[in-house]
């Protein structure tokens, strides 16, 4: 047993007494003995907690009950997370607590990415499983999955991201994957909280790494009402988990710089009745298809590009700092006094202010190690991090948040240690904090010597309402009288401050659109009388002052 490879299996389970028994008894069916379980309690209140107890108890050695420590509902991609931290296989599988695996799938998985160590995952067909019910009916509608790929093959980059965007994704209970691969990727992303989650992750592992797709079924797709997928059906969440998923991997493929022009192809495709929904609507009544709708879309676009030809040619004969006559501008979609996303684009895409935000903190990713500290959320730790990483913490200023392990004031609180921190991630905070230069004392006192504070704050913004009727929303900066209120606690020498933006990115950011709808290098074009976001880096001196 010890020559072979250990798999790390994870079932993460919610209030799932009705069938987690009989998916923990498929993986001691399994022909391969390597494995060890983990069982993740994502919160329950039902006996589920108790049959993962009992497990764990009777086989110490192989199975592990695991929990949050706040014993809160987290949501799948936490509760997996938490699964993957405490894995020790050189694999890893995942069984959805209400499916069934049959007992030959780590055998064969593992014989297969042992054999083809250019693919980091290996998946294959899936049985959609009605007949568990014992119902005749049920038992008829039991069917195959088909693959749109070739049986047995090495399917290499884009093919199985395409996949995802088609509804053709790979589902968790199906696949093995490497430890090192999942690890690289960054696991899953825990903003989304149960729906799409698999495919967030599926797209981020199949950008660019090559998978072995097995023509052979290796388990039982459950199909009850219970489902999360059933719940979102019949409670409207379908298609707004869905929009948020495909706008997610718009940001994401931008951010890691995607070209591939069918994945693109794709995704607009499938955003495209999201983005028109009123077209859609229109054209799917009737006898038309999606590419007579985009015919249809891209005649109205040509007539108006004619209609604003005269601006122009105006535009192109004066150049970019034209100025069109009175009467002249076309304020199209804009012309309206009510913003288009009152979420800052976030239902759209990436908003602009997080584009800046993003970048700059990829700048300066080296400066997130050791010891780091995060306002509301490890998101970024976890991003731009990574293994630079020595122990992430999290700061809210009131109880509810579960991610949070420092509830504390900023202001006020002065049981947070001096001098722990290597490095505190500040982002879009300080404009909630009326004494901002209490927060910055705060802040100089938390960090070790020679720790670095990376900070984000708003230029031009709307007002945040949720924080402005829950603790105020007080400030928009300058670079100015930022630069004034660190360099009050922070050598002149050691603040670098910086802003970003234009007046289109101000101007779109105001409305709410999102990154995707503007062009690269608008985005990049800075004017320094347009501060969208300001964004400043100080460290602390290496000597107590």
């Amino acid at each position: 047993m010890s020559s072979k490879p250990l798999v790390s299996v994870i079932i993460i389970f919610l209030n799932e007494e009705k069938f987690l028994q009989e998916a923990i008894r498929s993986v001691f069916a399994q022909t391969y003995d390597n494995w060890e379980l983990l069982l993740v309690d994502d919160g329950s209140a039902d006996t589920s907690s108790k049959i993962a107890l009992r497990y764990a108890n009777e086989y110490p050695e192989k199975v592990h009950s695991l929990e949050h420590q706040d014993h809160q509902n987290r949501g799948m991609s936490a509760a997996r997370n938490l699964g993957i931290r405490s894995a020790k296989g050189e694999y890893i599988a995942f069984l959805d607590a209400d499916d069934v695996w049959l007992p030959n799938i780590l055998d064969e998985q593992v014989a297969i990415l042992e054999g083809h160590p250019a693919a980091v995952m290996v998946y294959g067909a899936l049985l959609w499983w009605y007949s568990w019910t014992g119902n005749p009916d049920d038992m008829r509608r039991d069917h195959m999955r088909a693959l749109r790929v070739p049986p047995n093959t090495l399917v290499k980059p884009p093919i199985p991201l395409i996949q995802c965007l088609q509804g053709q994704g790979l589902k968790p209970s199906g696949y093995l994957i490497r430890r090192k691969t999942v690890e690289a990727v960054g696991g899953f992303e825990e903003d989304f909280l149960g729906l799409n989650e698999d495919q967030v992750f599926c797209a981020k592992v199949c950008l660019n790494e090559t998978v072995f797709v097995s023509g052979q079924c290796w388990y039982k797709y459950r199909q009850h009402p219970d489902s999360a997928c059933a719940v979102a059906k019949t409670t409207a969440q379908w298609h707004p988990t869905r929009l948020m998923f495909l706008n997610w991997l718009e940001g994401y493929l931008s951010r890691q710089g995607a070209r591939n022009t069918e994945v693109w192809k794709v995704l607009k495709k499938e955003l495209w009745p999201y983005r028109h929904p009123a077209l859609h609507r229109l054209f799917s009544r009737g006898r038309y298809r999606v590419g007579q709708m985009e015919r249809v879309s891209k005649r109205i676009a040509r007539r108006m590009w004619f209609a604003a030809l005269p601006n122009r040619l105006h535009v192109q004969l004066a150049g970019s700092a034209s100025h069109p006559p009175v009467g002249r501008v076309g304020f199209a979609s804009l012309r309206r006094t009510t913003p288009i996303s009152r979420v800052w684009g976030s239902d759209r895409g990436l908003p602009i202010d997080r584009y800046y935000i993003e970048r700059f903190l990829s700048v300066h990713a080296s400066d997130v190690r050791g010891h780091v500290l995060e306002i509301g959320s490890d998101t970024y730790t976890r991003r731009f991090g990574g293994d630079q990483v020595a122990r992430s913490d999290v700061l809210f200023v009131a109880e509810g948040n579960p991610k949070a392990t420092i509830v504390a004031d900023l202001t006020s609180n002065n049981h947070i240690p001096s001098g722990i921190f290597d490095c505190i991630l500040l982002t879009q905070t300080l404009q909630f904090i009326y004494d901002v230069r209490a927060a910055l004392r705060t802040l100089d006192r938390i960090l070790k010597p020679d720790g670095i504070l990376l900070a984000t704050f708003p230029g031009i913004s709307q007002i945040s309402r949720y924080d402005m009727d829950r603790w105020g929303d007080y400030w928009r900066f300058t670079s100015l009288s930022s630069r004034r209120l660190f360099e009050e606690v922070f050598p002149s020498a050691q603040v670098t401050v910086e802003a970003h933006g234009n007046v289109l990115t101000a101007l779109t950011f105001l409305h709410g659109l999102a990154v995707q709808e503007l062009r690269q290098e608008e985005l990049d074009f800075q004017d320094p009388d347009y501060e969208v976001l300001i964004a400043v880096r100080a460290v602390k001196p290496p000597t107590a002052r």
